[in-house]
């Protein structure tokens, strides 16, 4: 079983805008081909995300997302987690590279430009960076 840190973005393209090109990452998920490591602070930021008017999604949609995602990922405690050797500017950011860090070997799947501009260090860690869903052989 491969284990992935999904940022985010991804996240959303996963449950809010079930983007057609992550759909094959959900059915693994759902099906426990991967394991998806979150942490209460990478959960708390999802929440506050999917909260915004942006996304037009009422309270109870967004209890359901977040439940959803909160049932198919591993949470690690935010005291458990090694710090990065990278640090990254956005401390929002900074947490998934964390995570992937205490995890490894892993896969973090990110679409922010400044955890990208890192997968060359990571790779030297064994964690592969990427933005391409179909990155992972699942």
């Amino acid at each position: 079983m491969i284990t992935v840190v999904f940022d985010t973005n991804v996240l959303l393209d996963l449950f809010v805008f079930n983007d057609f090109r992550a759909l094959h990452l959900k059915q693994a998920l759902i099906e426990k081909r991967i394991d998806a490591v979150a942490s209460p602070k990478t959960l708390e930021e999802f929440v506050d995300v999917i909260a915004r008017p942006l996304f037009c999604l009422d309270k109870s949609n967004q209890n359901l997302i977040w439940a959803q995602w909160h049932t198919l990922s591993r949470v690690l405690n935010d005291s458990e987690l090694m710090r990065a050797p990278w640090q990254c500017q956005d401390p929002d950011d900074q947490v998934f590279l964390d995570i992937a860090f205490t995890v490894k070997p892993c896969v973090l799947m990110s679409k922010d430009n400044e955890v990208l501009k890192l997968a060359n260090r990571a790779a030297k860690e064994n964690i592969h960076i990427t933005s391409n869903y179909n990155a992972l052989s699942i």
